[in-house]
């Protein structure tokens, strides 16, 4: 039968070995934990002349092994991070083809407001970064950033009203080649 004496006398050498199972020490001192409660309850069973931190670590490694085997079959199986990670999403026409007009009127931009907009929008930068990074003040990365927009929206519904006006013309075009 194991003592307690027996028992906490391997404690040092039981948390060093749950620290390299488990990686981590919240997980290790978990393991630790039960396995001093399966050995406490199953102190009967423990043989006379086998050494302590044999038995111990024994029913450490299958209680680790039996809670690794869980989190494998039932915790990994259902979590959807990894499978989300391997899809891939295919951007659809109408999205390749709104990336290509912003492209189309970032190239119609000044090379001021072309390079704010991508540092603060593509690069996602600070206004403080981007005031270093320029070595400009950050009020002027404010006023700067705040015309780039403007002149992008302008520019972007120019685009639209020139859709817009193809939309008509086509329009025309074949009503008046039906009569």
């Amino acid at each position: 039968m194991l003592t307690n004496s027996a028992l906490f006398a391997e404690l040092e050498g039981l948390n060093r070995f749950a620290l390299k199972l488990c990686k981590n020490k919240s997980d290790a001192d978990d393991l630790v934990q039960t396995t001093i409660v399966r050995a406490l309850s199953h102190k009967d069973s423990f043989e006379e002349g086998t050494k302590a931190f044999s038995w111990l670590s024994r029913i450490m490694y299958n209680s680790f092994a039996t809670t690794y085997k869980h989190k494998v079959r039932y915790e990994s199986q259902y979590d959807p991070e990894p499978e989300i990670l391997k899809m891939k999403f295919e951007s659809t026409q109408e999205d390749k083809v709104m990336v290509r007009e912003v492209q189309n009127a970032m190239e119609e931009l000044c090379p001021q407001h072309r390079e704010i907009l991508m540092l603060i929008c593509a690069y996602e930068m600070s206004y403080e970064e981007a005031s270093k990074h320029l070595r400009i003040p950050v009020g002027t990365v404010r006023s700067r950033l705040s015309r780039a927009r403007e002149s992008l929206m302008a520019i972007m519904s120019g685009n639209d009203n020139q859709k817009q006006s193809r939309v008509t013309t086509l329009k025309a075009v074949s009503n008046a080649s039906v009569h």
